[in-house]
């Protein structure tokens, strides 16, 4: 059986109403795919598009731009990348343990423990970079003998 590729790109305000509806809309399409909202999958890559967004929207900021969202279900992976227009803010792969007293800093701690890979790469010709999430997803027959 061949499986299909799906893929979602949209390009939102650099706000943070911008991020959450990034992130509804991502939840959304992994619904219609097959992976429902309170499903493993789904509830996972909501997260870490919740955390990459808001780092575009603080982090990759420019006046006037807006970033830009894709994700993508092929085979076994399932892919988000968010993309800004802040190059030279590069997030730090090796995360230092945030401070106890801080209430932020710890989005791409998160990311880290949640994804099976992530990383970031240059956006070329343009300014910018893309910070990329994927999770392996369960192969068929585990969905099939456990309904997810």
């Amino acid at each position: 059986m061949k499986s299909e590729t799906h893929e979602f790109a949209m390009r939102f305000t650099s706000t943070p109403r911008g991020a959450r509806l990034a992130r509804r809309l991502v939840s959304h399409r992994l619904d219609e795919w097959g992976h429902p909202y309170t499903g493993p999958l789904n509830e996972t890559l909501t997260l870490i598009t919740a955390e990459l967004t808001a780092n575009a929207v603080r982090h990759g900021h420019v006046p006037g731009r807006d970033f830009h969202v894709r994700l993508t279900l092929a085979g076994d992976t399932c892919r988000i990348e968010v993309t800004d227009t802040r190059g030279e803010r590069l997030p730090c792969l090796t995360q230092p343990q945030a401070d106890a007293g801080t209430e932020s800093g710890r989005g791409l701690l998160l990311v880290d423990a949640l994804a099976d890979k992530w990383g970031v790469a240059p956006r070329p010709p343009a300014p910018g970079k893309t910070v990329w999430a994927e999770i392996l997803t369960p192969p068929t027959t585990y969905r099939l003998l456990t309904g997810t």
